[in-house]
């Protein structure tokens, strides 16, 4: 044994080489924390005069690396200036000295290898993977680019284009893509991974079959194309990232500009790029929220997780409704091998059921993600029916009738006498009290709420809805079967609208009053979608259903006075009308089928005369009081559920809105908005409003938190816990 730590330890080989074995002692997963850090700069070391005559790197885990240790981050990146820089400047002398090493080095991966775990590959003078290889630099998906050196190396071992992409896209390569591109020099069976490398070495030590030192003399120098190649390749993927990433996440085409600005130069001044760059992005608000939402991701992750003991397994499922949305469940279910039975009333609600899960099937096929024989035994998997007695006694039965409280409560009383005593119920319902609908069943202990989003394929969360009586195995199962499914689950308790639509509808409430104040709701969907909101709040009512929103605007107002409008709406005036939005072909706008059958959005003609009815005053808006009074309200609302204690953390608040309604990423969330603020500012901006009425008052825990200095998530410790 040459050396042993807690993280890795080195070894010989029989061949005369010595191996890094990587094993993160009391982790799941190997990762660059400080203590990986320090012990492989020991290892180097130690290595470097040991008298061997290569270096293989290999993993005792699943997973060769997965990158840094983000929990690492937000301390190190609030301080983006010396303290960062020096862990920048650590890490790269780091695998310099391993580029530097006087024979040659081998990455032997097998599983993931990302981020610095795959600057670690791209330091050492060869790569050989398993087919279970992926590699890859996801680091623009937390607002930063790869800062081990990962755009230095990368153009110069697999190209300019090829980097640029890999780069700036984040995407995981797989093993076959990595050995055409370059990034790859062999993919063999695992058995055969150790020796594999070994026999790499022996050929750049003996056999003169590959040099080592031309790879490291081309990743260590200017890349070898002329200025008009560089300036074709560099600024064509600047147009292209551009138009890709948008003017809110400047990760992606910052790594395209600083590997441009460092083609010419070598490794040293390369770095010196690469590290200038890094630290602006690390410094930024992007940055800082994309990350926090990574722990937030791993803190919902560990909610789930500690819920698994209390829950049952669900091996069978059904659903009750059929439709859009439960044809939409019924295809979740069975797409990840939960079989299910779609039950409905009528045979026509069972026919569009299956016609949305063959739709859905279609899709994944067309895109070569399935195979014929798989779409016929994702189908086999549900089963339509009429008739209650094909139901049998599955583990969890999915309530999907329509949003009415009488008819959801007789379903209920009607479906609990025919299943087993155990089976756990769930009601969709978007808004409807879990309490008040548990009141029609005997056994409120196996009874919840679960809240999918619609379309069900499409939107990753699921609410599992808390009722007074739920007991901990209910909820537990819920969670779980939500997981099988694909989503991320998020708990929370009882109280009209729940957590997402209960935050939504203030944000419509202000969206109403704008318009009645004189602004064109073009201009509002306009100031929002620059804002960062996947589309304007008109147009998302529209998708929604005026009709729908309509009803959630009753029973949120019943609920709480100050969501109440006072006034004639727009979406009044609109649902009277019977213009539902793309359910009927207008709303707002107009909805007309595209070439591939999708409902494009177009203008109305007579929308603003017609909206023009709801409007006491004509005064010009700027897109500033629109912004802040459609946030404010929207905020405000955050803030109480999180008081209210309809969930216990401001991750399960932000996650929600980011994962149910798309909130934009980029700021982090409501609660996450505010802190970014500042609460005593935000609370003075609500001030500003205060004549709107109760919906912008902040409430005196906001007050007390801004008068001491305090943000939500530092109270919650940081990771929204």
């Amino acid at each position: 044994m040459i050396f042993e730590g807690k993280a890795l330890q080195v070894d010989r080989l029989p061949g005369g080489n010595a191996r890094v074995d990587f094993n993160l002692q009391h982790s799941s997963v190997n990762k660059f924390d400080r203590l990986t850090l320090e012990e492989l700069r020991t290892a180097v070391d130690e290595v470097a005069k040991a008298g061997v005559s290569g270096l293989v790197f290999t993993s005792s885990k699943p997973a060769f690396i997965v990158g840094a240790d983000i929990t690492e981050f937000p301390a190190m990146f609030s301080e983006a200036g010396d303290r960062l820089l020096a862990w920048l400047k650590e890490g790269n002398e780091i695998f310099n000295a391993i580029e530097d090493l006087p024979f040659p080095t081998v990455s032997a991966i097998d599983g993931f290898a990302l981020g610095s775990g795959f600057e670690l590959a791209v330091a050492t003078d060869f790569r050989i993977g398993t087919e279970r290889a992926v590699v890859g630099f996801p680091e623009v998906k937390l607002g930063i680019f790869p800062g081990f050196g990962g755009t230095v190396r990368l153009p110069r071992l697999i190209g300019a284009d090829n980097a640029n992409q890999w780069i700036a896209s984040g995407d995981q390569i797989r093993a076959d893509q990595a050995l055409k591109e370059g990034a790859l020099d062999a993919v063999v069976a695992r058995e055969h991974l150790v020796s594999g490398a070994e026999k790499i070495i022996r050929q750049a030590n003996n056999e003169g079959k590959l040099d080592f030192r031309a790879v490291r003399r081309r990743k260590t120098t200017a890349l070898k194309l002329s200025p008009i190649e560089l300036q074709v390749a560099f600024d064509t993927a600047k147009t292209m990232v551009a138009a890709e990433a948008g003017p809110n996440y400047p990760a992606p085409l910052a790594a395209v500009q600083v590997m441009h600005d460092s083609a010419g130069l070598d490794r040293a001044g390369a770095l010196r790029k690469e590290h200038e760059a890094f630290l602006q992005l690390a410094g930024g608000d992007v940055c800082a929220n994309l990350v926090q939402i990574f722990l937030n991701e791993q803190f919902l992750a560990g909610k789930v997780r500690k819920l698994r003991p209390a829950a049952t397994d669900v091996k069978s499922a059904a659903v009750l409704g059929a439709g859009i949305m439960g044809g939409g469940i019924a295809y979740q279910s069975a797409l990840k091998g939960v079989p299910i039975v779609m039950k409905d009333i009528v045979q026509e609600g069972l026919d569009l059921g299956m016609a949305e899960a063959r739709k859905q099937l279609d899709k994944r096929l067309a895109r070569g993600r399935i195979n014929t024989q798989q779409m016929v035994d994702v189908l086999a998997r549900i089963e339509p029916t009429l008739d209650y007695g094909q139901i049998g006694h599955p583990d969890i039965v999915v309530e999907a009738v329509v949003e009415n409280t009488g008819i959801k409560k007789r379903v209920l009383a009607e479906l609990e006498q025919k299943v087993h005593d155990n089976t756990i119920i769930a009601s969709n319902t978007s808004t409807i009290s879990i309490d008040e609908l548990a009141s029609a069943v005997l056994r409120p202990e196996n009874f919840c709420g679960m809240h999918f989003f619609n379309p069900v394929p499409v939107m990753p969360l699921v609410e599992v809805i808390r009722g007074a009586a739920s007991s901990d195995r209910t909820v537990a199962t819920t969670v779980a079967y939500a997981k099988a499914l694909g989503k991320t689950p998020i708990v929370v308790n009882n109280c009209p609208g729940f957590l997402v639509n209960r935050i939504l509808f203030p944000y419509f409430g202000a969206f109403s009053a704008l318009i009645r104040d004189g602004a064109e709701f073009t201009q509002i969907d306009r100031v929002m979608e620059r804002f960062g909101w996947p589309m304007g709040p008109a147009w998302l009512l529209d998708v929604v259903g005026i009709d729908t929103a309509v009803h959630c605007q009753h029973v949120l107002a019943d609920g709480f006075a100050r969501m109440a409008l006072t006034f004639e709406s727009a979406l009044d005036l609109l649902y009277d009308k019977g213009d539902y939005g793309q359910k009927t072909g207008a709303g707002f706008y107009r909805y007309e089928p595209d070439k591939r059958g999708k409902p494009a959005r177009l203008p109305r003609e007579d929308s603003a005369r017609l909206i023009a009815r709801t409007q006491s005053d004509n005064r010009n808006l700027d897109d500033q009081e629109i912004r802040d009074r459609m946030m404010v309200a929207m905020c405000l609302e955050a803030a109480r559920c999180l008081e209210d204690g309809i969930v216990a953390s401001p991750a399960e608040v932000d996650m929600g809105l980011i994962l149910g309604i798309g909130f934009p990423a980029f700021r982090g969330g409501a609660l996450r908005y505010i802190d970014n603020m500042g609460l005593e500012r935000f609370c003075a901006l609500a001030d500003r409003f205060k004549d709107l009425g109760s919906m912008y008052y902040p409430t005196e825990n906001m007050r007390a938190m801004a008068a001491n200095g305090k943000t939500y998530y530092q109270q919650a410790g940081g990771s929204g816990s």
